[in-house]
């Protein structure tokens, strides 16, 4: 447990940004299950509105530092994939 006032405010700090950090990446989460839903129905336009929505998403959560750039990137790319996929066999 922290004794000094600096480290009692930085224990106060973490717990802010940890909750911060939680419902972002839950955010995050939510919005990729939407493509990925979206996709398994077979719904495109659906799957692309979706797409659309979770990049934006994906992209403030990178710029953020609560994901890396690189998971970033990779989620979208795979996201790409299943929607142009999809769009392919329609």
């Amino acid at each position: 447990m922290a004794k000094n006032r600096q480290a009692m405010k930085r224990q106060r700090q973490n717990l802010k940004r940890r909750e911060r950090n939680r419902h972002y990446r839950s955010t995050l989460r939510t919005f990729v299950k939407r493509v990925r839903m979206a996709v398994s129905e077979g719904k495109l336009p659906d799957a692309k509105k979706a797409l659309a929505r979770a990049e934006h998403v994906i992209d403030r959560v990178a710029v953020k530092g609560i994901v890396h750039q690189n998971m970033a990137a990779r989620t979208k790319s795979r996201l790409h994939r299943l929607v142009a996929g999809l769009a392919s066999k329609s």
